[in-house]
């Protein structure tokens, strides 16, 4: 069967499992703990990050960005029903702008904003159980994904969805980092209608189920998180 090695709060790993639901792939999910660098894990993904995704015929694929190019060239339709599910749709240009927008969510957006509060709120207590937030780091954070927050709210303003007409993985990449600050009732919803609104669609695919249904020792999230109508 198809393996997917993850951790359940990576969003990288987040979009990857929600691809894999909207293309109707079926794997095994095993997690990763990405603190722990252990060496089983390093000799099929040197650079130690997360998702890498092992098909049954062989194929080993290390990161989101490899998974998802592979995967929308060789599952173009869904290999059940039939139907269309472009990850990168449209001609060249529309596929650039999908482009940078995911690399914008992966990068610009996990730099930012994800990677600092994960490690603030929930890695620094594992590594340390003395471990205490950085207040500087939140508040950074905080302001940052404001910032996040008003360039999603100004695609979907202008757009049906943030690279365009159809939906795309750029959606999805967005949809898994901003999930996984959610988690941690940090996004301040109320104050960006336009991208609740947004990510209230994305929520509500049946592709996000398992997502919502993630939970991690120790911590539980707010009760808005799996709240399809939040």
């Amino acid at each position: 069967m198809n393996t997917l090695i993850h951790y359940r709060l990576c969003p990288a790993s987040r979009a990857i499992r929600i691809v894999l639901a909207e293309l109707g792939i079926e794997a095994e999910l095993v997690e990763e703990k990405p603190w722990e660098w252990r060496q089983e894990f390093l000799a099929l993904n040197p650079s130690g990050e997360l998702p890498v995704l092992q098909f049954d015929n062989g194929v080993l694929l290390c990161g989101a960005y490899a998974i998802s190019e592979y995967l929308a060239e060789e599952y173009p339709v869904h290999p059940i029903d039939g139907r269309t599910v472009p990850l990168f749709p449209g001609n060249s240009e529309e596929r650039a702008e999908v482009r940078r927008l995911v690399d914008w969510f992966h990068r610009k957006l996990n730099r930012e904003v994800v990677s600092d509060l994960l490690q603030e709120k929930y890695y620094g207590r594992i590594l340390g159980p003395t471990h205490v937030p950085d207040l500087e780091v939140l508040r950074a954070v905080r302001a940052n994904l404001r910032y996040h927050l008003r360039y999603i709210s100004f695609l979907s303003d202008h757009r049906r969805w943030l690279a365009g007409d159809e939906l795309s993985f750029a959606d999805i990449a967005a949809a898994a980092h901003l999930s996984s600050v959610d988690y941690f009732e940090e996004v301040p919803w109320d104050e960006f209608p336009l991208a609740k609104a947004w990510y209230a669609r994305i929520k509500s695919r049946r592709s996000f189920r398992a997502i919502l249904a993630d939970r991690v020792p120790g911590v539980a999230p707010p009760p808005h998180y799996d709240d399809l109508d939040f």
